[in-house]
């Protein structure tokens, strides 16, 4: 049965992988077989999490990327499919984020949250989707959150929330129609994880984000890593359209 959670011979396609989660992803799918296409802002830290991929015995590619623009996607998958041959697992990973109150967001602050966390994984289900219908088979994972649920407090974040909302029926939407394709679709929305970004808001709202979740504290960003796998393999089979949570807890409340 444990052989259901191997991906060894397919290849994945990761948004955002140079950082945070979208490394961890990488890493963990890495492990269990999948060949890596890092596909983010070139940068120092992407060929760094190629060499942490190649590492583990799997090949890696690094493909510029800016999610927001469909000719960077699509060069990414043609690259991809040039150097590997095919895709078989597209993970929208790469995300924008801005806490404000309402009032005081530009217009500019809202697109920029609004084209990188939706645009971006519109373009990315449609540009791969394309391909992984022409082959029969392909999984999708969306990375939604549970802001996609729940107002979080006490930070005022509406474009970011929204955004998310719009992943999870977007990923259900998909899942809908390309489900008889042979294409599986999901989604996985973290709770509060140790981040960069968030370590240093944690002490600050310690009352509202840890101890209002049931194991009173955040996530390690690894404890994504065989949820990833497990939505991206054939574990999952028979899984599509639904939005994994994981929160510790944070929203049976």
């Amino acid at each position: 049965m444990l052989e259901k959670f191997r991906v060894d011979g397919r290849v994945a396609v990761i948004t955002g992988a140079q950082r945070g989660l979208g490394r961890i992803f990488a890493l963990a799918l890495a492990e269990a077989g999948a060949d890596i296409v890092i596909a983010g802002r070139a940068s120092d830290a992407a060929a760094k999490v190629a060499e942490e991929v190649r590492a583990l015995g799997v090949r890696a590619l690094v493909a510029p990327v800016d999610v927001t623009k469909r000719a960077d996607l699509e060069a990414a998958r043609e690259l991809a499919i040039a150097e590997f041959g095919s895709i078989d697992i597209l993970i929208n990973n790469a995300g924008a984020f801005i806490g404000e109150a309402t009032v005081d967001i530009s217009d500019d602050e809202w697109r920029r949250v609004m084209s990188t966390n939706l645009d971006g994984v519109w373009l990315g289900c449609q540009i791969f989707g394309k391909h992984f219908l022409e082959q029969g088979a392909g999984t999708i994972v969306n990375i939604g959150s549970i802001s996609g649920d729940i107002v979080n407090r006490p930070q005022w974040q509406a474009p970011y929330n929204a955004s998310k909302a719009a992943v999870h029926h977007l990923t259900k939407s998909l899942a809908g129609e390309w489900g008889p394709r042979g294409v599986r679709v999901n989604a996985l929305a973290p709770g509060y994880m140790r981040t960069e970004n968030s370590e240093t808001h944690l002490p600050q709202y310690q009352r509202y984000w840890i101890e209002d979740s049931a194991l009173r504290r955040a996530g390690d960003p690894e404890e994504l890593g065989p949820a990833i796998v497990f939505l991206a393999s054939d574990a999952s089979s028979y899984m599509t359209g639904s939005v994994l949570t994981i929160d510790g807890g944070y929203t049976v409340f």
